[in-house]
């Protein structure tokens, strides 16, 4: 019988992962040897591969954990408009201050999905890609039920898009202590979104001082 893996060989993971993924997003996936994840995390190469076999599995384990981590915001913010009865326009917001709280903490993971995916083998790739398509199409939904007069199939996939191009780059330039912080963020984003969608969808072939 194999024997179970006790709580501090899961803690030393995590602390393996929040290290391999600051040296990714400091010197990019393919640069980063398994080496410098060992100095980074004041050990040997040869202890990192009693946690991990590869760095393509720290990878993995990375994405895997922080895709279904973004998966359980969105169902916590579903949960939690029920619960409270919130509108489709309040349940929206939360999900976009939800998201804003995460990336907050989790700039390097962030950064690592958007930027390290491709390394991955195709079918680590594969479930990876399959979460990351979940969060837009339920992101997607909260839009549409939120401004329903402005979303429709055709646009639906594009507003969304917009949406994530406001908040998933924050890790490049948003900083902790700078002159704005993640929750003033989200209520900007939340009045551009107020301020855009509840207006009347512009025609085909117009222009704003048209």
């Amino acid at each position: 019988m194999a024997r179970p893996i006790s709580a501090s060989h899961d803690k030393r993971r995590d602390e393996i992962l929040d290290v391999a993924a600051a040296c990714f997003a400091r010197q990019s996936y393919p640069a980063t040897s398994m080496n410098d994840i060992a100095a980074a995390c004041g050990t040997s190469k040869a202890r990192l591969y009693h946690y991990y076999g590869s760095k393509e599995s720290i990878l993995f384990d990375l994405l895997d954990r922080y895709t279904q981590k973004l998966l359980l915001i969105i169902g916590q913010a579903e949960a939690r408009a029920e619960r409270q009865a919130m509108d489709e326009r309040a349940a929206l917001h939360e999900l976009v201050r939800a998201f804003l709280r995460e990336y907050e903490t989790s700039a390097t993971r962030h950064a690592a999905l958007l930027g390290s995916t491709q390394f991955l083998a195709v079918e680590q790739r594969e479930i990876i890609l399959n979460r990351q398509r979940d969060v837009v199409a339920a992101v997607g939904r909260f839009l549409r039920r939120a401004y329903p007069q402005r979303l429709n199939t055709n646009n639906q996939t594009a507003i969304t898009m917009t949406l994530f191009g406001m908040i998933n780059w924050t890790f490049t330039w948003l900083r902790p202590g700078g002159p704005i912080s993640y929750s003033a963020y989200a209520d900007e984003v939340i009045g551009i979104l107020e301020q855009g969608l509840t207006t009347e969808a512009p025609k085909p072939g117009s222009s704003a001082g048209a």
